[in-house]
C-alpha cells in the first residue's frame, strides 16, 4: 500500500506501545484490516541497521535537500512530540523524486537500533512525494551536549509537555538545523513504525549521533 502523510499515527486512541496491552505492537495488525501489515509485512520497520536489508551510503554528501523556513505547529500526541509544518517547508530529493519535508517527530529511546544499542532519542523527518510514497530522513542523538534546534523548542516543549493532544503555534521554523551536517546514511526500504505500518517507505538515517542534554530529552518524555 501507498504510505501517506495522513496515514501515519491519525488513529493512535486505537493501539498502544505497550507490550502487554492487547492493542499493543503484536496485535496492531489484527486490530483493522487495512493495519494487516504491521503482522504480516515483509518489508517492515523498524530493524537493526546491521540487517543485510541495509545498505551503508557514503556518496549522498549532504542529501540533495531545499529545506526553507516554514510555519509550524508542535503538538503532543501522547505517544511523541510533533512538529508539523503548515506550509512549504521544501523538499529533499532521493532518485530524482522531491519528497516533500510534512512533519518532525522524535522517539525516545530510538526505534532502530545499530547491532543491537539503542541511542537516548530518534528524530523522524517525514517527507512526502506528490505520489503519495514516503520517505523518512533518521537522526540519531545520545545524551550529552546542547542541541541548538532543539534549544528553540524547549519554551514549547514547556507548554505542551504531560499535555495530550495539546497544540501550540510556533511561527516560522527553519528545519534545516534539524538534520545537521552528515555525509554517511544508513539506506533501506521499510514501512512507517506505526499503523498502517504501510511499506514501501524509503529509509535514509544519518550515521553520525548527535548529542542532546538530559532536558531536551525529558521534554520529549509525554504521558497518555
Amino acid at each position: 500500500p501507498v504510505a501517506r502523510a495522513q496515514q501515519e499515527t491519525e488513529e493512535e486512541e486505537e493501539f498502544s506501545y505497550s507490550l502487554d496491552a492487547e492493542n499493543g505492537p503484536a496485535h496492531w495488525g489484527d486490530i483493522k484490516e487495512e493495519w494487516s501489515a504491521c503482522g504480516k509485512g515483509n518489508m517492515q520497520s523498524p530493524i537493526d541497521l546491521a540487517s543485510p536489508r541495509v545498505s551503508l551510503v557514503r556518496g549522498l554528501g549532504y542529501l540533495n535537500h531545499s529545506y526553507h523556513p516554514a510555519n509550524a505547529t508542535i503538538v503532543n500526541r501522547g505517544h511523541d512530540i510533533m512538529l508539523k509544518f503548515e506550509g512549504d517547508a521544501g523538499s529533499v530529493s532521493i532518485g530524482g523524486t522531491p519528497y516533500f519535508l510534512r512533519q518532525l517527530h522524535w522517539h525516545s529511546p530510538t526505534e532502530h537500533s545499530v547491532n543491537g544499542r539503542r541511542y537516548d532519542m530518534e528524530l523522524h523527518m517525514f517527507h512526502e512525494s506528490a505520489q503519495g510514497k514516503a520517505a523518512v530522513i533518521g537522526v540519531f542523538y545520545e545524551i550529552g551536549a546542547h542541541d541548538a534546534f532543539l534549544h528553540k523548542l524547549e519554551p514549547y516543549l514547556e507548554m505542551i509537555a504531560d499535555r495530550k493532544d495539546r497544540e501550540e503555534k510556533m511561527g516560522m521554523m527553519d528545519p534545516r538545523g534539524a538534520r545537521g551536517k552528515a555525509s554517511v546514511y544508513y539506506r533501506y526500504v521499510g514501512s512507517l513504525t506505526t499503523p498502517p505500518c504501510a511499506e514501501g517507505v524509503i529509509w535514509t538515517i544519518v550515521k553520525r549521533v548527535r548529542s542532546v542534554s538530559f532536558i531536551h530529552l525529558a521534554s520529549n518524555t509525554t504521558t497518555n
